[in-house]
């Protein structure tokens, strides 16, 4: 099989491992969420795939939970910024808001 489809089928799981994470924070099983973007982080660095952004502000930077707001992190606008407040390792993590982020969802 080519390389490029590896690397598809993986980003496809990737995909799917975040779906999985983000359902089972619903339902307040954190400890699966974290273990499932564990996964993910790791079919990333097997196959050299970068998480796209929309699922790498959904991992804390310092200790890799899935960030759920308001069961595992804090998130305020403040200054044109994202401040994210990991509840496991009181990480802040700062994203700068750009004008095409704010179109995009709002």
């Amino acid at each position: 099989m080519p390389r490029w489809k590896h690397k598809k089928i993986a980003k496809d799981r990737i995909h799917k491992l975040f779906e999985e994470a983000s359902k089972a924070a619903l339902q307040d099983d954190i400890d699966l969420a974290d273990r499932y973007v564990t996964l993910a982080r790791k079919i990333g660095m097997k196959y050299n795939i970068s998480i796209p952004s929309e699922y790498r502000r959904r991992i804390c930077k310092t200790c890799y939970s899935y960030l759920f707001p308001g069961k595992t992190c804090y998130v305020r606008i403040n200054k044109g910024k994202l401040v994210t407040k990991c509840l496991k390792c009181k990480t802040i993590n700062r994203y700068v808001i750009s004008k095409k982020d704010v179109d995009k969802n709002g």
